[in-house]
């Protein structure tokens, strides 16, 4: 029998050549999920031989991760701010960028109870963020896909968050009442660019991604449909591609929005607008 350590050099070994990055990563996250204990778990029993029932489904799942199945639908979870949520090919996996998002706007929210949006939920972590860190507000999940829905409801309820309204809706066709916030992740990659994407994003629903030639199409209709449902002093908050910022600016600004900023992620990039209704 293999022991611990002897399977994650392997497992390490084989993604590797497969062009996986953070290889040895990806091999304990796939080997602690299997065992049911943590990465830094795994370190205390390297010695442990490894039982035939515990290596042939890890074999599947390794085999699985070389072929550019993303790590996070294996697992079938990824973690996003300090709550674990369930994650599957249903919506986009959750990028670090939005956790960073979800931090910035707990830090701008007011206190007291508001009435909080998140258009474009997917699998409904930010939005569900949202409602979990402010009991006393009630938050508004609405997204076109029912896969995507499906999975948030999914989540609300295995993290017992119950302040929320799931909304199918094509932007805001189906939204009714105006918000203190309005957040929003909405798909802003250039059709163009599928071919060049790496093949792990290429799992992600395809509705979630892109958005037209040079990805605007989406918010180019939601900014100026957004004022209109936003209370005075109500803020939006974006996350947008790389290149978007100037568009973007440009956008809310002829449409009214005051107080209009840009802020960075933790990669330098300009990355996430906030505007304020009047």
């Amino acid at each position: 029998m293999k022991s611990v350590l002897e399977t994650i050099n392997g497992g390490a070994e084989y993604l590797g050549k497969r062009g996986i990055g953070e290889a040895r990563r990806n091999m304990e996250h796939l080997l602690a999920h299997r065992l049911g204990c943590t990465r830094m778990q795994l370190y205390t029993q390297f010695d442990r031989p490894l039982e035939e029932e515990i290596l042939a489904p890890l074999r599947e799942s390794l085999k699985k991760r070389g072929e550019g199945i993303p790590l996070q639908h294996l697992l079938g979870s990824v973690g996003f701010h300090g709550r674990d949520f369930l994650c599957d090919a249903r919506a986009l996996i959750p990028r670090p960028e939005t956790e960073e998002l979800a931090e910035m706007i707990l830090k701008l929210l007011p206190e007291g109870p508001l009435e909080i949006l998140d258009m474009g939920c997917g699998s409904g972590v930010l939005g569900l963020t949202l409602a979990a860190e402010r009991p006393d507000s009630h938050v508004t999940l609405a997204d076109i896909s029912e896969d995507a829905l499906s999975l948030t409801k999914e989540n609300a309820e295995k993290l017992g968050i119950q302040n929320i309204t799931l909304v199918r809706s094509d932007l805001f066709s189906s939204i009714s009442g105006r918000f203190d916030l309005i957040a929003a992740n909405l798909p802003y990659v250039p059709d163009g660019e599928a071919a060049e994407m790496a093949r792990e994003l290429r799992h992600d629903p395809a509705l979630a991604l892109f958005s037209g030639a040079d990805g605007l199409d989406l918010l180019r209709r939601f900014v100026p449909e957004s004022f209109g449902f936003l209370k005075s002093s109500g803020l939006l908050a974006l996350e947008i591609g790389h290149d978007q910022a100037s568009h973007v600016r440009s956008g809310l600004e002829s449409c009214g929005f005051a107080e209009t900023e840009i802020r960075r992620d933790l990669s330098g990039i300009a990355r996430f607008p906030f505007a304020r209704h009047p």
